[in-house]
């Protein structure tokens, strides 16, 4: 089996990618950097330039299926420019693949497309489905809602398609759980707000995984990548700072302080999304890390 992936070097394509090759599946990636280009039999690299509208067509060549991951970070302070940035890195190339493939006769049975939980509206005691259909009116809610429209045109070709919405990504390298250690390690640590807020996070192997799984498995529809546990801010700050030998001495930080920061990419840190991770289990799916605990050791002890 052969799977294009898009945004194959960032924090969850590169395991995505060391997953399938366990797995026996050979890579074709996407990459806008010449010197980026791998000739290995399983693991070729083709050039795009999406602001270009360019695209190596080769790419596709014996390809059956599609992992989605490019997109520009949302961990930047998001200026008008930015934010622009944010949604037509998700639109636009979506927009080039599927004109692609419909220009040269593509047979693509499958696409898998990462997608977010930014999508379901702030909430402290809601607990979202996949079947929820309510959109959030932040710039988020915005971003995934034009950003799974897109993703969705590629029905139009005959493809399954289905969406991951992701939470909130603990890895050792990237995205963040290291800024939200970081100042726990300084014996600065603190919750954010009231601390009440729910934070729906995922091991990043186990996402990888779930990638994987839902190739294999022809997954179509909406699926939410979350572990079976999601935990509060304060909950989070706090075993995080067990973990790290750290003790916490501080007050919640308030939302106003965190504005001055960050701008309006603090909403980061004080929305609350309870997500449900029933649909991915009951497709049999096992997770790694179930609690937040030993996800922590692994990837702080």
């Amino acid at each position: 089996m052969t799977v294009l992936i898009t945004g194959a070097t960032g924090l969850i394509g590169q395991k995505i990618v060391n997953q399938c090759h366990s797995a026996g599946i050979n890579i074709h990636y996407l990459t806008t950097s010449k010197s980026k280009l791998s000739t290995e039999p399983n693991y070729k690299g083709f050039y795009w330039n999406p602001d270009n509208n360019e695209i190596d067509h080769k790419c596709f060549i014996g390809v059956t299926a599609i992992i989605n991951m490019v997109g520009a970070s949302i961990s930047k302070r998001w200026t008008d420019d930015y934010k622009k940035v944010i949604i037509e890195s998700r639109t636009k190339t979506a927009q080039l693949l599927q004109d692609t493939i419909k220009k040269h006769n593509y047979n693509i049975e499958h696409v898998v497309s990462a997608s977010a939980i930014g999508i379901y509206p702030t909430s402290l005691v809601n607990y979202y489905e996949e079947t929820n259909s309510e959109i959030s009116e932040t710039f988020l809610g915005k971003v995934v809602h034009e950003w799974e429209a897109a993703v969705d045109s590629f029905k139009s070709l005959g493809c399954k398609v289905s969406k991951i919405r992701i939470g909130l990504v603990l890895a050792k390298d990237g995205g963040a759980l290291p800024e939200i250690v970081k100042p726990i390690k300084y014996g600065a640590g603190a919750a954010f707000g009231s601390g009440k807020q729910w934070q729906s996070w995922i091991h990043v192997e186990d996402l990888a995984s779930l990638f994987v799984y839902a190739v294999q498995n022809k997954f179509e529809g909406i699926y939410n990548g979350v572990a079976p546990n999601p935990v509060t801010n304060k909950e989070l700050t706090k075993v995080s700072a067990e973990v790290l030998h750290r003790p916490l001495i501080l007050p919640n930080i308030p939302k106003f302080a965190m504005k001055l920061v960050l701008g309006d990419m603090h909403i980061l840190l004080f929305e609350s999304q309870r997500v449900s991770s029933q649909k991915v289990e009951a497709e049999g799916f096992n997770y790694t890390y179930v609690n937040l605990r030993p996800a922590l050791d692994d990837l702080l002890g």
